[in-house]
This record gives structure tokens, sequence and C-alpha cells, in this order.
């Protein structure tokens, strides 16, 4: 059996309160706006489930992260909408034969809660990587007010995969 299992891990900070707009602001997990006070210092869109998302899967196949493949220096990424990242190492996977068989993130955060959006992100990435959306695990947790997540200074998330050659059936 050809099968690769990675690992990834992503944070980004929030703004300062006076860079943030008071109204009217989101951040955007898993390709999915959600409403909150605050914004996330990034180049793209900041979504950090997306970016831990796609270094497992570059990871998995010892191909770098996402800096290296798209790099915060370059102005072709400035804003751009991490599913369109996404969908880029999805091609690099398929170009070595390989899919995602299934993905299992964790979204570390005080706030904003996000029972509310997680099935639509679920439902994002799966479109994105083409697998089922009963083979994307989102789930989120806090850190009970300890360390930078706990004091609401960033985000971070986790994200683990597991790939299969093509042409492998589960």
């Amino acid at each position: 059996m050809k099968i690769r299992i990675g690992h990834g891990y992503d944070v980004h900070a929030f703004a300062p309160s006076a860079e943030s707009i008071a109204s009217g602001s989101t951040i955007t997990l898993g390709g999915v706006a959600i409403p909150f006070e605050k914004t996330l210092i990034a180049h793209s869109d900041g979504d950090v489930l997306i970016h831990a998302l796609c270094d497992a899967m570059l990871g998995a196949l010892s191909l770098g992260d996402i800096g290296h493949h798209f790099p915060d220096t370059d102005p072709r990424y400035r804003n751009i909408d991490s599913r369109e990242l996404l969908k880029g190492v999805v091609k690099l996977l398929a170009e070595r034969q390989y899919c995602l068989s299934n993905a299992d993130m964790t979204i570390v955060a005080e706030r904003p809660k996000m029972a509310d959006y997680i099935v639509a992100m679920r439902e994002n990435i799966a479109s994105d990587t083409g697998v089922a959306v009963a083979d994307i695990g989102v789930k989120a947790t806090t850190t009970e007010g300890l360390g930078f997540v706990g004091q609401e200074q960033g985000i971070a998330c986790y994200a683990n995969v597991l790939l299969c050659h093509a042409g492998m059936s589960d």
C-alpha cells in the first residue's frame, strides 16, 4: 500500500485593535467568512485552517511548505483566497499520483465560536480536495485562557492527513 501521512500547523496573529475594523469585519477559516471584531494579520486571506491543511499535504510528500510554493514575497498571492492555494496543492499531489484520503483538523481559538461554521468549512474543503465531506474532520477547541491563543492574540490550527497513491481504493 502506498500511503503517506502528513502533519501541518499554522498560526496567524490578530491585528492590533487600532488596525481592526470594529464593525463588519470577518476572519476566514476553511473558506468561510466568520463575523468577528478582529482581523488576522496575513499576506493572503489568513485562512489558518487551509494553510495548516496545505502544509500537511505538502509535508506528506516531502514537498516543503506552503511558503515555498506560494511565498508571501510574491505579489500574486497578496490577499489571495486560500482555497485557490489549496487547489494548487491538490494539483501538486495529482502530478505525483497522490490524492487526499482523509483529513483531521483542529482550530485552536478562544473566540469566535466555531460551531455554526464547521459544516460549511468541511463542505468547502471536501469540494476543493475532491473527497467526501465524511472524509474531512474539523473541530475547534480553546486553550482555557492559556498562551497567546488564550489571551486572544491569534488563532492556531493543526492538520493531519492521509494521502493515497492514485488508483488505490478504500
